[in-house]
């Protein structure tokens, strides 16, 4: 009888390999979710959107994406920490990704790391510093200057506490030991529109949507936060020429993650359609048109970005005092 129940418990524990194997093997055979923690419309969206497109000819299954806004994409970022780990639902991140634990602590409900099996960062989407045109800071050392000579005499805008444009200038206030004044609202474009009147001094911006302001004499871009000067904005010095170096580092990101436990050939092959979609140049080019610079790197290369990001935004965050609204 032992005899039967040992060859029985044999046979199941080598049979659940197998299972595996076949599902992994016969992946995907159902639609994938993407889910996307901000509104149709947006960068993150956009990019996630023709990113679906591609990965649902490649894999020959539709991905599907569902946007999940609210809390600065926690909504979302929780779901897939929950989610079964077969390769069904995804999570298309962003920077909040590291930011809400950072700030928010156990409340988050997830670790940015353990939570999750990184799949590929898919871009980068460099900030520019802007102010209005007639303002009196042509450079970003006029900018600068006054913020050293007058202490909370510079305000500067965001769309909202710990984001990308908030925290971009708090790294920066850290980098050259000035105190300005952070001024959040609900959104990009009615901080924007602020910064042009004068009443605040300036932001941090995507690049996407610019171009016009500028053309018409309405913003002035002091330098731009990629590597490289942007041909967009001829004569515009970058952040690292500027006496920052390294701030290209704070580009907010956008990457695929699936929830932890996920079969490594599912994260494979989900991450081979990245690449083959990131190599297309029709993706290329709307990509660059919307001012983000493609990547598509391996997992284990994105896992070490994520772990390098989260120890860069928690020295900023801790030398800045930035708390949790």
């Amino acid at each position: 009888m032992k005899k039967i129940f040992f060859s029985a418990c044999l046979a199941l524990t080598a049979a659940l390999p197998l299972t595996t194997v076949a599902q992994t093997a016969n992946y995907p055979n159902q639609p994938v979710k993407m889910l996307i923690g901000f509104a149709a419309g947006g960068p993150t969206d956009v990019i996630g959107r023709i990113l679906a497109q591609h990965m649902s000819t490649d894999l020959g299954q539709s991905v599907v994406v569902e946007n999940r806004t609210g809390a600065n994409s926690l909504i979302a970022t929780r779901e897939v920490a929950k989610a079964k780990p077969d390769g069904y639902t995804v999570l298309f991140a962003s920077l909040s990704h590291n930011v809400n634990k950072l700030l928010l602590g156990d409340k988050s409900e997830y670790d940015p790391i353990k939570s999750f099996a990184p799949v590929s960062l898919v871009a980068n989407l460099p900030l520019v510093i802007v102010t209005a045109y007639d303002s009196p800071y042509k450079n970003l050392k006029d900018l600068l200057d006054k913020a050293k000579s007058a202490p909370d005499a510079i305000s500067y805008g965001s769309a909202g506490n710990g984001g990308s444009a908030h925290l971009a200038a708090a790294m920066m206030g850290t980098m050259a030991n000035v105190k300005m004044v952070h001024v959040p609202f609900r959104g990009n474009a009615p901080a924007l529109t602020e910064v042009m009147s004068g009443r605040v001094s300036f932001m941090f911006y995507p690049m996407i949507g610019i171009a016009g302001h500028v053309e018409n004499k309405r913003i002035r871009v002091l330098a731009v936060g990629s590597s490289q000067p942007m041909p967009e904005f001829p004569g515009v010095p970058t952040m690292n020429a500027s006496g920052f170096p390294g701030f290209e580092q704070t580009a907010p990101w956008i990457g695929m993650l699936a929830p932890a436990g996920t079969p490594q050939p599912i994260v494979d092959k989900l991450n081979a359609s990245i690449k083959k979609a990131m190599a297309n140049p029709e993706v290329i080019k709307r990509m660059k048109d919307l001012g983000a610079q493609p990547v598509g790197d391996t997992p284990a290369e994105f896992r070490q970005f994520l772990v390098s990001d989260m120890e860069r935004w928690d020295r900023v965050i801790k030398a800045s005092g930035i708390k949790a609204e």
